[in-house]
């Protein structure tokens, strides 16, 4: 199934069709032209304790991924009480972001190089965030590392811009 800005899965259920996105969402798609699913999917999965065995708590695994315009990002739950949630003030400039729901998946097609910072709600204060750089990053970059975030999440995101290289 090609996915464009103006379609995107917004909660991934077996067998749910995708929805329509809001009146900014198909203004972004026209202003960046039609962008589809190129057939790259990232899975981003979200745990209450680390599957390494570090035992950190709250996190995305992966944290960082570097993407491409037109790649989907899956964001799986795999415990309750996790969702992701883009965070206003590190998206690239005219990009609508997501939020998922408590427990659901999430699809997000990359419309625009830059970077992209997401967030699981209900743990966005103990650090549970991570970052999408797209295409090496764009303009937003310098944006989106000046942001501030609750608790250990601006240790987090510290950590995963050097990761980065940014």
């Amino acid at each position: 199934m090609e996915l464009s800005c103006a379609w995107r899965i917004s909660l991934a259920r077996s067998g749910e069709a995708a929805q329509p996105v809001s009146q900014d969402q198909t203004a972004m798609a026209e202003t960046f032209g039609e962008v589809e699913a190129n057939g790259t999917v990232i899975e981003i999965r979200m745990y209450t304790e680390a599957p390494d065995g570090s035992g950190a708590l709250h996190v995305f695994t992966p944290r960082l991924v570097m993407a491409r315009v037109g790649d989907t990002i899956n964001f799986l739950p795999t415990e309750p009480t996790h969702l992701s949630a883009s965070i206003p003030g590190m998206l690239p400039d005219g990009v609508e972001g997501w939020e998922g729901v408590l427990n659901e998946p999430v699809n997000y097609v990359i419309p625009k190089e830059g970077v992209y910072g997401y967030k699981c709600s209900p743990h966005y204060g103990a650090g549970m965030v991570g970052l999408i750089v797209v295409d090496g990053g764009g303009e937003n970059a310098e944006v989106a590392k000046a942001q501030r975030h609750p608790g250990r999440a601006n240790r987090e995101f510290a950590d995963i811009f050097a990761e980065a290289g940014l």
